[in-house]
């Protein structure tokens, strides 16, 4: 995982995964370089994916009285 990577938003981690779609779609990238970005762009999706779970875990639940639950973060 690249340095500071947990200090970014999922909409700039999501920025950066696009960044590299088009630049793996450029037909001017050699073989080993795609084979990086491709690499880079899957950690990142890990992390976003990392991301999303945190988030959802924080949501709270609304119950049938109109009462919020919070779900225990981990």
């Amino acid at each position: 995982m690249e340095q500071g990577t947990e200090n970014r938003t999922l909409e700039e981690m999501l920025g950066e995964v696009e960044s590299l779609v088009r630049e793996l779609e450029s037909s001017d990238i050699s073989l080993e370089d795609s084979f990086t970005k491709y690499k880079k762009g899957i950690e990142l999706i890990a992390e976003c994916n990392a991301t999303i779970d945190k988030v959802e875990k924080a949501v709270a639940l609304l119950g049938e009285d109109g009462s919020l639950t919070a779900l225990d973060p981990e």
